[in-house]
């Protein structure tokens, strides 16, 4: 397996480590791989923590230093789903205790970080031959918050 050369670094407020006790909650497969808590002098600012999590075949820092910088839907994270089942899943887990419901599959969770549930059944359609097909999923989507795989084809 190659090594991952790009880790995204997630800013929290605060408590890296509830963080990751969160996201791996959530993803069940993943692992903390490290956690350490800094202490600044005085003048340098906050004390602050870290952790690493793998999740999803991937790695992510996160840095709980402060309210300085928030999430935004400029940066979202895609999760392919099998079936209907995963989506239902990871839709309920992200959205709970304080996420919120966004549109086209997107959602962001208590953090305020934003994730795309997204069925593979819909990346097929969407690069399907028949354009029709494509055509008929898209517009599905765009009418949809979480998406149903079997409202996206026609009857």
């Amino acid at each position: 397996m190659a090594k991952q050369t790009i880790t995204p670094c997630l800013w929290l407020e605060n408590d890296a480590k509830k963080a990751a006790e969160y996201y791996l909650s959530v993803f069940k497969d993943g692992r903390l791989i490290s956690h350490k808590a800094f202490k600044n002098e005085p003048d340098a600012g906050g004390d602050f923590d870290t952790a690493t999590i793998h999740i999803l075949g991937m790695d992510f820092q996160l840095l709980a230093a402060g309210p300085m910088f928030k999430f935004t839907e400029a940066v979202s994270f895609v999760v392919h789903c099998k079936d209907q089942a995963e989506v239902d899943y990871y839709w309920e887990a992200l959205t709970a205790d304080g996420g919120s419901e966004g549109p086209c599959g997107w959602l962001k969770d208590k953090y305020g970080l934003s994730w795309q549930i997204v069925p593979e059944r819909y990346f097929e359609l969407e690069s399907d031959k028949d354009k029709a097909k494509q055509k008929y999923a898209f517009k599905a989507v765009m009418k949809m918050k979480k998406i149903i795989i079997a409202d996206l084809e026609e009857k």
